[in-house]
């Protein structure tokens, strides 16, 4: 029949029961993604590069969002960036370096040394520097300041010229700053040159350093003292009077053993310990060294900022040795 439009045929009643019945498949929202990514802090506005008009999303890495990735020690208001771990790591990933938390101001301390006040035990570790394995050629020495929990304390970068270093060796005279987490140089350690002779009883062959804190304020001196089979020293304050002694071992290499310098004060008392740790062959072979400082957590911290600088005068005079040359022939 024309003008007659074709309908569906109508469906039974179960029919339409059973569609009715039948779940929806469909979800309702898309599911739930567990996300790695923790974005970092805001940058500025970066323009976008040529050729690509829409650019990177914020929170992306890329050359044009320096600011995705701190480099630096974290704030208060950001937090370091967490990586799923892979088998590739990312390119340039930053090192997180773990510093101890500041300590509030301390009624007559010099500025930088609050740290002291709440450490009994210090460990100074020297860097290993494989250049002068393979040029032996003497380069300055670095140190990490830590406590027991391995946070940093303090970084210490030895100030002396290429002329010296190599000239001298272990009797240079050298300049030693002391910094903390800001950069800022809280203490200096001096060394002035020293002849050595075999007459060890002679004053102007015996070695001796002043340290300063903070800069340009003497806070003592570190003096060698005489003595027929030991390492001796006195620990003196700004007017050069003892105030404690350091005595090592009779054998300062320590071979197969760790070397112990106690700190005592002038009448005998014990007071603490400055010690070199044994690490084996690597202690033979190197002058990178583990020194651990003791000393009584209520010990006035200008005591605690000397001992801290005898450490590092016996470590040259008595562990810093100079690199292996080639034989002539």
């Amino acid at each position: 029949f024309q003008g007659v439009v074709p309908t569906a045929p109508e469906k039974s009643s179960d029919e339409m029961k059973n569609e009715a019945t039948l779940p929806d498949l469909r979800p309702d929202a898309p599911p739930q993604y567990n996300s790695h990514f923790v974005p970092g802090p805001p940058g500025a506005a970066v323009p976008p590069p040529a050729g690509y008009p829409g650019g990177l999303p914020m929170g992306y890495y890329g050359p044009q969002q320096p600011n995705t990735f701190p480099l630096g020690q974290p704030t208060a208001s950001t937090s370091l960036i967490q990586y799923q771990p892979g088998r590739y790591p990312m390119p340039n990933q930053p090192v997180a370096v773990a510093w101890m938390p500041g300590p509030p101001p301390v009624p007559n301390c010099p500025p930088g040394l609050e740290y002291l006040t709440q450490l009994d035990h210090i460990h100074v570790i020297q860097h290993f520097e494989p250049l002068e394995m393979i040029t032996r050629l003497e380069t300055n020495n670095r140190y990490d300041v830590k406590n027991n929990s391995g946070q940093m304390v303090y970084l210490v970068n030895e100030d002396t010229d290429d002329f010296t270093r190599n000239a001298y060796h272990s009797l240079r005279p050298f300049v030693l700053r002391v910094t903390d987490c800001m950069g800022r140089e809280i203490m200096t350690m001096q060394r002035p040159f020293r002849c050595s002779c075999c007459c060890c009883c002679c004053p102007s062959a015996r070695q001796e350093m002043e340290v300063q804190c903070p800069p340009g304020v003497t806070l003592g001196f570190v003096r060698e003292r005489w003595s027929l089979c030991r390492a001796v020293y006195s620990i003196q304050n700004e007017k050069k009077e003892n105030k404690m002694r350091v005595r090592g071992p009779c054998s300062t290499c320590g071979c197969g053993s760790d070397s112990v310098f106690e700190v005592t004060s002038p009448d005998g008392v014990h007071i603490g310990s400055i010690i070199r740790k044994w690490h084996g062959v690597m202690s033979l072979t190197t002058d990178a060294d583990h020194f651990e400082i003791q000393f009584p957590l209520d010990l006035d911290v200008k005591m605690k900022a000397m001992i801290f600088g005898a450490c590092f005068l016996i470590d040259f005079v008595h562990y810093e040795s100079a690199p292996p040359q080639r034989s002539s022939r």
